[in-house]
């Protein structure tokens, strides 16, 4: 959980778990200020919603519902969600100001707390919706005003950037100060500015502060995803990822190591993971260091000795047993 004391208090809700009147009641006067229409039997939501100062984040599946800021939910809030559609069979269909937008996988849409609007999603979607603050994004953006209830498109880098900076940030529970939230805050606004358009000088002050650490976030996933692979190489993830392979170097420089180091860091530690998980015990070694991505059995021997200060078999032993 992350520290309410930092501003990031984590709370997750299901259609699984509470009635649907009951989760209705919950988003509409508790959570979001929006109302969640189901479209069918097959509806069903749940979500994990993050808040921070003058920031709300949420990821969630919606299926066969539409999410409605009616009239009486407007409340005078005249914050922006930014919508990212992650994952869909199907478009999503956004409305505002008379305009009907088609979302389309990978895509996103701005639309105006201040009034009506709504979003429909007629297939099981995995969505991001990111809560800013009107008068803290408009100085950042060259034209604030067309960005509102028109489609961004799922071709701009900026959308899977911040969906994994933002899910990580979830996942990961990181943030145990009042000042590591501030930064993080800045971080996202830094990156929607790009995906909204930035002004000349919000771009340039966001390229060198919100991108290098949501693209720093995003090649560590990337890393994460394939590291029991035999070909990960710096190459490979920057040709993933879109950049040169010396930017990659770059960014992992400035954290005070290298690329390779960092990898070798992260096979060591799941080495050590499962090494030590008692369920695992019949696990030959020589079978752990081949899974976590390592092809030389001596080279795994002597650097996780030099890591942990024991070779894997004494690390191995000295793990606590798990009772029947």
């Amino acid at each position: 959980m992350l520290s309410p004391a930092a501003g990031g208090l984590i709370t997750r809700f299901s259609t699984d778990a509470l009635p649907r009147k009951k989760y209705r009641e919950l988003m509409t006067q508790h959570v979001v200020g929006l109302d969640h229409e189901p479209l069918g039997e097959g509806y069903g939501s749940s979500a994990t919603a993050m808040a921070l100062p003058n920031l709300g984040v949420a990821t969630s599946t919606v299926t066969l519902a539409t999410v409605r800021r009616t009239p009486q939910l407007t409340d005078g809030n005249d914050n922006l969600r930014l919508i990212i559609v992650k994952r869909s069979t199907t478009a999503a269909i956004a409305t505002q100001f008379g305009r009907e937008i088609a979302v389309d996988p990978g895509g996103a849409v701005v639309l105006s707390n201040s009034e009506q609007n709504s979003i429909t999603f007629p297939s099981q979607c995995r969505m991001l919706a990111v809560n800013l603050r009107r008068q803290l994004l408009r100085p950042l953006l060259r034209d604030f005003d067309a960005i509102l209830a028109r489609p961004i498109s799922n071709h701009i880098d900026g959308l899977r950037l911040l969906w994994t900076y933002v899910e990580g940030l979830i996942d990961e529970s990181e943030l145990n100060s009042a000042d590591a939230a501030r930064l993080v805050v800045t971080q996202i606004y830094d990156l929607a500015a790009l995906i909204m358009g930035a002004t000349r000088d919000a771009a340039e002050i966001a390229k060198g502060r919100g991108l290098r650490v949501a693209r720093l976030r995003a090649i560590k996933a990337d890393i994460a995803e394939k590291l029991a692979g035999p070909n990960l190489s710096v190459q490979a993830v920057a040709m993933r990822q879109g950049v040169s392979p010396r930017y990659v170097q770059i960014l992992f420089e400035e954290e005070g190591t290298t690329f390779s180091q960092y990898v070798i860091g992260q096979r060591l530690a799941r080495a050590y993971r499962l090494l030590t998980d008692a369920r695992l015990a019949n696990r030959s070694i020589t079978s752990v260091a081949f899974d976590v991505g390592f092809g030389d059995l001596t080279y795994f021997n002597r650097a996780f000795r030099r890591c942990y200060g024991g070779t894997p078999s004494e690390v191995r032993a000295g793990a606590p047993t798990v009772e029947n």
